[in-house]
């Protein structure tokens, strides 16, 4: 079932802004990734332990303080992470924000319906220096969407917002994912249009990925409201062949919902029919309901903004259900499921270690603090302004700073259920206020860009673990 990954989709060639932070962020990101990777590997050297792990069940929500699957074998050593440039004579560019950043969410704050919202293409030309400052202001994109290779969602982002968008300021709810890839054999992923987040996924690095539709193919019967188009069966992969006779010689590790669901009642159906298995084998019934493989979501967001007047059912949603449905059809086990993306800690972290690894490489330093103040833009309480609120409470070196748009899920007039530091209209509005605020605070200190030199270099960032049982957050 294995096949050869396929080849990313490149980017278009730079014909907009070259005043963007593309290049600075995508050589930033290569480096900390290049660090990560060296990391992981030396962790699997001393690693002897068997990777296959099953999700424990709790009494309590789906989410609880316990170890995830995997919390140990990724965990590297609490080492400082160190930017991976050669020390210089720090470099001061006078257009360039030095000590403050931008990170965005998308949908909502951006873009609604495939469509940039109005304000949005101006404060990025603001962001890029056209203010009443002059200055350029780095930023970066969060989101929970996927469903894509990062590449073809920065062309997407590049075309709607006119600006130069790299892989490099992108952070979406399946990156994560790929630190995963060496730890699993046999992998299901659930969600998003055709072929594409298997193909994303043999991208990052997993071995033998099978879909809903390979399941469908070699039993109809799984789901029987569900018939596959034509198109659907030339593309799903034959699972019955290459010396397996039936479904229940497979046994798959780990569920990875990419994207949310196209079709929610067949995949409801086969995560659940893998959750209450024996041991992930397809076509059994686990007696004792908690020996099936660990299930993870690429984010939690019961509600996002679309096209739509009113907000549409996210991914948490049919996360929710699979709980409660396995809940009710087991005797009442609980389920754990895990999350990644917004609120969790790790991807606040990870975008600030990338912030961090850019700021080094900006003023050619061996290390460097993180900006001190980062504002995040978001439009939904429950993830945006939540995250970045407990990011800001644990975090020393950075003040993360919320604020929340109109545009979006949040309901004008409502009270939130977590609440950011400053409520604006949009997101042009957002970017005016972070600038003006940071403008005042320079003036006030009287701080010139030469002084602030000498306060680059602070004790850096620890290395991150992805979702270690502090960073996970029940909804």
């Amino acid at each position: 079932m294995s096949s050869l990954a396929p080849q990313r989709p490149g980017l278009h060639p730079r014909q907009i802004s070259s005043s963007s932070f593309a290049e600075a962020f995508e050589s930033a990101r290569s480096r900390l990734e290049k660090f990560d990777h060296n990391s992981d590997d030396d962790d699997d050297d001393d690693d002897d332990e068997d990777d296959t792990y099953s999700p424990g069940l709790s009494s309590g929500g789906s989410i609880t303080d316990e170890e995830s699957p995997l919390g140990e074998l990724l965990a590297s050593p609490i080492t400082p992470f160190t930017p991976v440039t050669q020390p210089t004579t720090p470099r001061i560019d006078p257009d360039v924000a030095d000590n403050f950043a931008f990170a965005f969410d998308i949908d909502g704050v951006l873009i609604r319906g495939g469509q940039p919202i109005p304000e949005a293409i101006e404060a990025m030309k603001v962001l890029n220096g056209e203010n009443e400052f002059g200055i350029r202001v780095p930023y970066i994109f969060l989101t929970n969407g996927g469903g894509k290779f990062e590449t073809e969602r920065c062309q997407d982002l590049s075309r709607q917002l006119e600006i130069e968008v790299s892989p490099g300021q992108f952070i979406c709810g399946h990156t994560p994912m790929k630190q995963y890839s060496s730890h699993y054999n046999t992998v299901l992923v659930v969600g998003g249009e055709g072929e594409k987040c298997r193909e994303v996924a043999e991208s990052y690095g997993f071995r033998n990925v099978i879909t809903p539709g390979d399941i469908l193919k070699a039993n109809a019967a799984t789901a029987p409201f569900r018939k596959l188009t034509q198109a659907e069966l030339n593309h799903s992969r034959d699972l019955l062949e290459g010396g397996t006779k039936k479904l229940s010689d497979i046994v798959v590790d780990a569920v990875f919902v990419f994207a949310d669901s196209r079709d929610w009642a067949s995949d409801l159906q086969i995560i659940l029919d893998v959750a209450q298995s024996k041991g992930g084998r397809l076509e059994t019934r686990s007696e004792t309901f908690d020996e099936g493989p660990p299930i993870y979501f690429s984010h939690s967001d019961v509600l996002w903004s679309a096209a739509h007047e009113h907000v549409r059912l996210g991914m948490g949603a049919l996360r929710k259900i699979v709980e409660t449905v396995f809940s009710d059809t087991s005797g009442g086990k609980k389920l754990k499921t895990y999350a990644f993306g917004k609120p969790q800690l790790s991807t606040f972290q990870f975008a600030t270690r990338l912030l961090q690894q850019w700021r080094a490489e900006q003023h050619g330093l061996a290390e460097s603090a993180p900006p001190r103040t980062v504002y995040f833009v978001g439009d939904t309480p429950e993830s945006d302004i939540c995250g970045t609120n407990l990011m800001n409470e644990q975090c020393r070196d950075s003040d993360w700073y919320s604020i929340l748009v109109k545009t979006g899920v949040y309901q004008e007039g409502t009270v939130p259920k977590h609440t950011p530091r400053k409520l604006v209209d949009n997101v042009l509005d957002a970017v005016n206020h972070g600038i003006r605020r940071e403008m005042a605070r320079r003036a006030a200190s009287g701080s010139t860009k030469t002084e602030m030199a000498d306060s680059l270099i602070r004790p850096p960032l620890m290395k991150w673990d992805v979702d270690t049982p502090e960073d996970v957050i029940e909804l």
